[in-house]
């Protein structure tokens, strides 16, 4: 991620005619970009947008999965929301950063203005 921000802050240098010393935050600001992890994030969150609720098999036996859609949750609070269920993992790198779970932990950590 080092590389492609430092690639991105050459490119909003040599945009705006600025030297090497001369502080980036406004330029990138300016041309409405977004830090590489944030970047990251939004993507992310827009590929789960994107992708349909229980038809999603990215991985497959692994779709996405709405929490209100559960059996037994149709009487508690949470059958009005948007959120997913985040399916189980075993703890390995590999597995938590899969498109299902980490999809699903982005598209939770939104406010509930913004997933509805």
């Amino acid at each position: 991620m080092h590389r492609l921000q430092s690639v991105m802050n050459a490119a909003a240098r040599l945009i705006y005619h600025l030297r090497s010393a001369d502080d980036i935050t406004d330029a990138i600001a300016t041309l409405h970009w977004l830090c590489i992890p944030e970047w990251i994030t939004f993507k992310i969150a827009v590929m789960t947008y994107k992708s349909p609720p229980q038809k999603c098999a990215t991985v497959p036996g692994t779709p996405l999965i709405l929490v209100s859609d559960q059996h037994g949750r149709w009487t508690l609070c949470s059958a009005d929301t948007s959120q997913l269920l985040v399916p189980p993992v075993k703890p390995s790198i590999v597995g938590s950063r899969a498109f299902p779970v980490d999809g699903t932990r982005v598209w939770n950590a939104l406010p509930e203005e913004i997933t509805s």
